[in-house]
Protein backbone atom coordinates (compact mmCIF):
# COMPACT_ATOMS: atom_id res chain seq x y z
CA UNK A 1 0.00 0.00 0.00
CA UNK A 2 1.46 3.34 -1.03
CA UNK A 3 1.37 6.37 1.18
CA UNK A 4 0.35 9.67 -0.36
CA UNK A 5 2.54 12.78 -0.34
CA UNK A 6 -0.09 14.45 1.87
CA UNK A 7 0.07 11.54 4.35
CA UNK A 8 3.90 11.65 4.39
CA UNK A 9 3.88 15.42 4.94
CA UNK A 10 1.41 15.13 7.82
CA UNK A 11 3.61 12.54 9.53
CA UNK A 12 6.76 14.63 8.98
CA UNK A 13 5.19 17.71 10.60
CA UNK A 14 3.67 15.87 13.58
CA UNK A 15 5.61 16.49 16.78
CA UNK A 16 7.12 13.64 18.74
CA UNK A 17 5.97 15.34 21.97
CA UNK A 18 2.33 15.09 20.81
CA UNK A 19 2.58 11.34 20.18
CA UNK A 20 4.82 10.22 23.08
CA UNK A 21 2.03 10.48 25.73
CA UNK A 22 -0.12 8.17 23.55
CA UNK A 23 2.74 5.65 23.41
CA UNK A 24 2.98 5.80 27.23
CA UNK A 25 -0.77 5.29 27.64
CA UNK A 26 -0.78 2.39 25.20
CA UNK A 27 2.05 0.46 26.84
CA UNK A 28 1.02 1.17 30.45
CA UNK A 29 -2.55 0.08 29.73
CA UNK A 30 -1.08 -3.28 28.74
CA UNK A 31 1.11 -3.58 31.85
CA UNK A 32 4.41 -2.40 30.34
CA UNK A 33 6.53 0.44 31.71
CA UNK A 34 7.79 3.81 30.51
CA UNK A 35 11.31 2.46 31.04
CA UNK A 36 10.60 -0.36 28.58
CA UNK A 37 9.14 2.14 26.11
CA UNK A 38 12.24 4.33 26.42
CA UNK A 39 14.47 1.27 25.96
CA UNK A 40 12.68 0.45 22.70
CA UNK A 41 12.99 4.07 21.51
CA UNK A 42 16.69 4.12 22.42
CA UNK A 43 17.28 0.86 20.53
CA UNK A 44 15.72 2.31 17.38
CA UNK A 45 17.06 5.89 17.55
CA UNK A 46 20.10 5.90 19.84
CA UNK A 47 18.43 8.54 22.06
CA UNK A 48 18.96 8.08 25.79
CA UNK A 49 16.38 9.49 28.22
CA UNK A 50 18.19 12.86 28.52
CA UNK A 51 18.20 13.37 24.75
CA UNK A 52 14.59 12.17 24.51
CA UNK A 53 13.49 14.71 27.15
CA UNK A 54 15.36 17.48 25.33
CA UNK A 55 13.63 16.61 22.03
CA UNK A 56 10.25 16.58 23.78
CA UNK A 57 10.94 19.97 25.38
CA UNK A 58 12.01 21.38 22.00
CA UNK A 59 8.74 20.07 20.52
CA UNK A 60 10.57 18.67 17.47
CA UNK A 61 8.73 17.25 14.47
CA UNK A 62 9.18 13.61 13.50
CA UNK A 63 11.25 14.94 10.60
CA UNK A 64 13.78 16.52 13.00
CA UNK A 65 13.49 13.61 15.44
CA UNK A 66 14.64 11.10 12.83
CA UNK A 67 17.18 13.47 11.25
CA UNK A 68 18.93 13.55 14.65
CA UNK A 69 18.56 9.82 15.26
CA UNK A 70 21.17 7.18 14.58
CA UNK A 71 18.87 4.46 13.29
CA UNK A 72 19.69 0.97 14.49
CA UNK A 73 21.16 -1.07 11.60
CA UNK A 74 18.69 -3.86 12.46
CA UNK A 75 15.69 -1.55 12.00
CA UNK A 76 15.09 -3.02 8.53
CA UNK A 77 14.24 -6.29 10.30
CA UNK A 78 11.04 -4.62 11.55
CA UNK A 79 8.36 -5.97 9.25
CA UNK A 80 4.64 -6.40 9.25
CA UNK A 81 1.57 -4.22 9.09
CA UNK A 82 0.88 -1.12 11.13
CA UNK A 83 -1.98 1.34 10.61
CA UNK A 84 -2.94 -0.49 7.43
CA UNK A 85 0.50 -0.19 5.83
CA UNK A 86 3.01 -2.97 5.23
CA UNK A 87 6.18 -1.42 6.67
CA UNK A 88 8.63 -2.94 4.19
CA UNK A 89 6.60 -1.50 1.29
CA UNK A 90 6.57 2.12 2.51
CA UNK A 91 8.69 4.07 0.05
CA UNK A 92 9.10 7.35 1.96
CA UNK A 93 12.07 6.82 4.36
CA UNK A 94 10.73 9.10 7.11
CA UNK A 95 7.26 7.57 7.05
CA UNK A 96 8.87 4.11 7.22
CA UNK A 97 10.97 5.16 10.24
CA UNK A 98 7.91 6.51 12.08
CA UNK A 99 6.10 3.26 11.35
CA UNK A 100 9.11 1.32 12.69
CA UNK A 101 8.60 3.16 15.97
CA UNK A 102 4.84 2.57 15.90
CA UNK A 103 5.42 -1.15 15.29
CA UNK A 104 7.90 -1.46 18.18
CA UNK A 105 5.47 0.30 20.54
CA UNK A 106 2.69 -2.00 19.31
CA UNK A 107 4.82 -5.11 19.92
CA UNK A 108 5.67 -3.87 23.42
CA UNK A 109 2.00 -3.26 24.19
CA UNK A 110 1.11 -6.72 22.88
CA UNK A 111 3.42 -8.30 25.45
CA UNK A 112 6.22 -9.47 23.17
CA UNK A 113 9.46 -10.33 24.90
CA UNK A 114 12.02 -7.51 24.83
CA UNK A 115 14.61 -9.73 23.04
CA UNK A 116 12.14 -10.22 20.16
CA UNK A 117 11.20 -6.53 20.00
CA UNK A 118 14.87 -5.54 19.90
CA UNK A 119 15.51 -8.09 17.16
CA UNK A 120 18.08 -10.14 19.13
Amino acid sequence: MKTTPKHDERIAKMTFASVYPHYITKVERKGRTIEELNQVIEWLTGFDIKKLQKLIEQNVTFETFFEEATLNPDAQLIKGTICGYRIEEIENPLTRQVRYLDKLVDELAKGKKMEKILRH
